[in-house]
């Protein structure tokens, strides 16, 4: 099962700039509205996508989808630990969570 970590811990390594964020919802999601920085990975493009957007195995990183009853960000980290990946936590409470305590988001 993948570590969690809390919206607190996340803001203050998003602003650290020690921490690669993965959107697990991806699409029109993704583009509506993300966490700072995130990139894009879905469950069925991890396999194909992963190496090149998350190069470094040994990074931190995390994963989020909607809420806690979303499944994305714990396939995406299942996937990803599956990988290789050594440093993959879960941010279980999701961009719902993370905008109801009004904190930034982005969209492209």
């Amino acid at each position: 099962m993948t570590a969690l970590i809390s919206r607190d811990e996340l803001k203050t390594a998003i602003e650290a700039g020690a921490v690669t964020v993965v959107d697990a919802l991806g699409g029109e999601y993704y583009a509506k509205q993300h966490l700072p920085g995130a990139v894009a990975l879905v469950r069925d493009e991890v396999d194909t996508l992963a190496p090149t957007l998350l190069p470094d195995r040994a990074a931190a990183i995390v994963t989020y989808c909607s809420n806690p009853a979303c499944p994305n960000s714990g396939q995406v980290a299942d996937r990803l630990t599956a990988l290789g990946y050594t440093d993959v936590r879960k941010y279980r409470d999701g961009i719902e969570d993370w905008v109801g305590a009004g904190l930034p988001t982005e969209s492209s």
